[in-house]
């Protein structure tokens, strides 16, 4: 295998991008700061860049100089997502977000810094025997960016042999990574149920169908579908983030509206999650002279590695941060990432990199007080670096 560059005279400047990237962060296809700056980045280092794939997507491609590298089938894509999330930032060091309602609470401004970093060592010796597509993603956030930069030719345009992706994860202490063969993220649906009942005055409950109360049956009656349907064996989570109901406190309203999510690791199960819904909403709303509609929003698909792919990037974990930090088998989570739309069109894989500190886990993703570990970054970097140029040594590419 090559040898990679050392990342340690580029860490200052990445780290100072990824602080930047923290600051000014943009929600989904919002990303056009971001972009910039990263097509900037990329395009100083010599790569063509295209743009405009998912509105706000970046793609960069390395053409390696060794003897097989004009081969097409030698290319592999590299991907990280760009946008942040609707969360309001409470920590108060110097980078924190300047934008109220905003913030990078899943540290996507981490991985996006990591990549380029990798497009950085690459590009500085690239004596390799293939090509490597840097894909820079939006609206992985709800917004299915990997979907729409797919549909809009992403494949197409720069065909690839193999997609890797990396998550940050605070559960990992930092220099530890993880990866597994099959499912290593959910499924994820909403789903929506309206309650319409007879609204009327606070006063007299007997005149009117009153949709709060059968609301709350509903969701009391939905966490059953897990613990009595779902084998233990296997692994589902159905949560009741939201309801809506009424205008102030002695109107009945006509309606109620119930918000939630269903996730799983297999369709099998989701479907089964699905029917019971609609079955126990209907027949709870039945019970009690009402109706209910359930209304459901098919969302990211469960993100499944392919075994050779996942495979060979545990292979490349235990050589960069030792046998005994690499987890080859690490638990799947339950949430879900639109990467699993890439790997349903092309053989790849996703992986942990471990964002704890101190050798303690990390705040979690998601959270007001989350920050992505600077250390890690050459970690990142580092880690792309090595397993691009391994893949393309012959013994793994032929």
């Amino acid at each position: 295998m090559k040898t990679s560059p050392d990342i340690t005279p580029y860490l200052g400047k990445l780290i100072s991008l990824r602080r930047d990237l923290h600051a000014h962060p943009e929600l989904k296809f919002e990303e056009t700061r971001t972009s910039d700056q990263v097509a900037a980045y990329l395009t100083a280092l010599g790569l063509p860049v295209h743009r405009g794939l998912g509105k706000t997507g970046v793609v960069a491609t390395l053409r390696g100089k060794g003897p097989n590298a004009a081969d097409p089938a030698r290319a592999i894509g590299l991907r990280a997502d760009m946008d942040a999330l609707p969360v309001q930032e409470v920590n108060s060091f110097g980078h924190a977000s300047t934008h109220p309602g905003r913030m990078h609470a899943c540290g996507h401004d981490g991985h996006t810094t990591m990549l380029l970093g990798a497009a950085t060592l690459l590009s500085s010796k690239p004596d390799f025997d293939g090509t490597v597509h840097f894909i820079f993603q939006p609206g992985e956030e709800g917004g299915a960016g990997a979907r729409l930069m797919m549909e809009e030719g992403l494949f197409e345009r720069f065909p690839v042999r193999a997609v890797f992706a990396l998550h940050n994860w605070p559960a990992l202490p930092a220099g530890q990574m993880g990866v597994r063969v099959g499912p290593i993220m959910a499924s994820a649906n909403r789903f929506e149920v309206r309650i319409r009942g007879k609204g009327g005055h606070a006063a007299q409950p007997h005149t009117t169908v009153d949709p709060i109360p059968i609301a709350c049956a509903i969701v009391g009656q939905l966490q059953l579908l897990v613990s009595r349907t779902v084998d233990p064996l296997d692994s589902a989570v159905l949560t009741v983030g939201r309801i809506d109901s009424g205008t102030v406190e002695n109107i009945i309203p006509d309606e109620a509206a119930i918000y939630g999510t269903c996730r799983t690791l297999g369709e099998a199960t989701l479907l089964s999650l699905v029917q019971g819904i609609e079955r126990i909403a209907s027949h709870v709303a039945a019970a009690h002279n009402a109706t209910a509609e359930v209304i459901i929003k098919p969302g990211y698909p469960t993100t499944v590695n392919h075994a050779r792919e996942a495979r060979f990037m545990a292979g490349v974990m235990a050589d960069v941060v030792g046998p005994r930090n690499a987890h080859a088998d690490v638990l799947p989570a339950m949430t879900a990432e639109d990467f699993g739309f890439m790997l349903e069109k092309v053989p790849g894989c996703y992986g942990f990199i471990g964002n704890g500190s101190g050798g303690k886990p990390g705040v979690n993703l998601h959270n007001a007080a989350y920050d992505f570990n600077d250390d890690i970054l050459g970690l990142g970097a580092g880690f792309w670096d090595k397993l691009a140029r391994r893949w393309f040594d012959k013994e793994v590419a032929a």
